[in-house]
């Protein structure tokens, strides 16, 4: 599902400067299609959207993986969550979206900085195909 190309993993959580394409998107040296930034998060549309809309939500914290989550980091989950639905439906997907954190290799995930991301249709077109038809 992820369809980002990383060929600059950098797996160092403490790591004082993001390699990821993401880390550069965060320090400018990228151009993106922002739609929402904070002091804490920032959200973009995603390269290779597999959906009408598709953006990303990322922490602006380094935080490579959902797994590499701790305790400490419970509220910006939360508040990540909480962004969701509010820029979804700003973005015009009023009837419905998903979501999905894919996390390490097996998991689909090709930029190590954990990102959520959102997606879907807007109204009159098709819907999404439930998850049970992804695997049929």
């Amino acid at each position: 599902m992820n369809t980002h190309i990383n060929n600059d993993i950098n797996t160092d959580k403490k790591a004082d400067l993001n390699t990821t394409i993401f880390g550069k998107i965060l320090r400018g040296e990228i151009p993106c299609q922002k739609i929402y930034e904070d002091d804490e998060l920032f959200a973009f549309h995603d390269i290779h959207p597999i959906a009408e809309v598709h953006f990303l939500i990322i922490p602006k914290k380094f935080i490579p993986t959902l797994a590499d989550v701790t305790a400490d980091d419970s509220a910006l989950l939360g508040k990540m969550l909480s962004l969701a639905p509010l820029l979804a439906k700003q973005q015009g997907l009023i009837d419905g979206f998903r979501t999905a954190i894919n996390t390490g290799k097996l998991g689909g995930q090709d930029v190590y900085h954990l990102h959520i991301h959102v997606f879907g249709n807007r109204p009159g077109a098709n819907a999404l195909r439930a998850m049970g038809a992804l695997t049929s």
